[in-house]
């Protein structure tokens, strides 16, 4: 397994499923860009509380980021072609409301002014 961080926008919607031991956990996809300008799906599953409700709050074509620990697989498209593939186990997951919601924290209504440059943002605690 490879520690990862990876970025994208979320393909299709999140689920919610419980395994057979009764535990919940939710499963997504991501389709994140790769270096040649092609697409890597990216299938995560998530057991943390807070990385659950995070992906059951985006939808389709939303974007994140996602923590955690991967696992390089391979599957086949329609025309029979070979494509790469990663499997994550999600331990922390951003999306665009974590960061609105930390800035609103941090900076309070001072949020909408454009004198305060966006460096001031500190995401180490998001």
């Amino acid at each position: 397994m490879i520690d990862g961080l990876i970025g994208g926008k979320v393909y299709g919607k999140p689920a919610e499923r419980t395994g057979q031991s009764g535990k919940v956990f939710v499963t997504a996809k991501v389709r994140a860009a790769s270096g040649d300008g092609e697409s890597l799906f990216v299938n995560v599953i998530a057991f943390d509380d807070t990385a659950k409700a995070a992906l059951l709050g985006l939808d389709d074509g939303d974007s994140v980021a996602l923590a955690g620990t991967l696992t390089p697989k391979v599957w086949t498209d329609k025309n029979g072609e070979a494509r790469p593939a990663l499997d994550m186990v999600a331990h922390c997951v951003l999306t665009a409301y974590h960061v609105q919601r930390k800035r609103t924290s941090v900076h309070g209504s001072r949020r909408g002014d454009s004198t305060m440059p966006d460096d001031d943002f500190d995401d180490r605690s998001v």
